[in-house]
């Protein structure tokens, strides 16, 4: 199985002269399993360039399979750009989660995209047959010789953390993830039944992300610009590193970069991070992602 990244920058792109080294498109992740299936995490605008560089390869019509972590934009705004969608004869799955504030599935998050007010071309012009997919909460499915696994992360809406398996190998991906907290302070009525909360969803997590080779987490903050950020749902690079160590995970791909951080402000503040935690545990490996990074497990 191997991976490659397609998008790395969080919430919004951020392409120019600052972020030539590490990319300024939004999240996106090609997969593919030993037989060779397409799996892909997350449409952000990463999606666009994944599609033409199958094209470029002459892989068209396309067979891919789109495990959608929440419907922000800058997760799905990729989507109706992803040019196997008008080619006759590729095949589109797109998986995700149900809103349940709505009981909408994944069906339709791009059925709102493709509405006339916002993209000009709708899902009855384009060519390829696409299936939708809304997974229930712990479900399980295989897809060629990969199996995928979700559970619920931290987060505003509803996200999913992929755990992907394929010929012994296996990665997980947080989507966007604030580590859980207590909302309550101690002494509070409420908070011994939120901190019981709070342990249970994040031993679900850790278990979801045991043991494997590729961990790929939300780092946008540093610990210093954290606090004023709590609550918004993403993470920092010390929690990403302490839940690689709670999980045995063998290498940490830190990603989600804070658009207004340029590359050298990222290695700056990664550099600091290293230095801190150092040493390592025996067998970890962190990397800052970047677009083009490619890694064969």
């Amino acid at each position: 199985m191997k991976f490659r990244f397609w998008g790395v920058r969080g919430s919004i792109p951020s392409p120019g002269p600052r972020t030539v080294r590490y990319g300024g498109n939004t999240t996106c992740i090609e997969v593919r399993s030993d037989d060779g299936t397409l799996i892909v995490l997350d449409a952000g605008t990463g999606i666009f360039a994944l599609a033409q560089a199958l094209l470029a390869e002459g892989k068209a019509p396309v067979q891919a399979n789109i495990f959608i972590t929440h419907s922000h934009w800058d997760h799905i705004h990729g989507l109706p750009f992803f040019t196997p969608l008008f080619i006759k004869g590729s095949r589109v799955c797109i998986y995700g989660a149900s809103d349940p504030a709505t009981g909408n599935g994944i069906a339709h998050v791009m059925g709102v995209q493709l509405q006339n007010s916002y993209f000009p071309v709708g899902e009855a012009e384009m060519d390829a047959t696409i299936d939708y997919r809304t997974l229930e909460i712990g479900e399980t499915v295989d897809v060629g010789d990969a199996r995928i696994s979700n559970v619920v992360m931290s987060h505003p809406v509803t996200d999913l953390g992929y755990r992907v398996e394929s010929g012994g190998k296996s990665l997980f991906f947080t989507g966007d993830h604030e580590p859980l907290y207590n909302l309550f302070p101690a002494g509070h009525p409420e908070h011994a039944a939120c901190q019981a909360q709070v342990d249970q969803r994040t031993r679900a997590i850790d278990a979801a992300a045991q043991g494997v080779d590729a961990l790929i987490v939300d780092s946008s903050y540093t610990r210093e610009e954290y606090p004023s950020k709590r609550g918004w749902g993403h993470g920092t690079f010390d929690a990403a590193l302490a839940m690689a160590i709670r999980t045995g995970a063998k290498a940490l791909y830190c990603t989600h970069h804070e658009p207004t951080r340029g590359d050298d402000e990222l290695e700056a503040v990664f550099a600091e991070v290293m230095a801190r935690h150092a040493p390592l545990p025996e067998g970890l490996q962190v990397f800052l992602a970047y677009e083009g990074l490619e890694v064969e497990l």
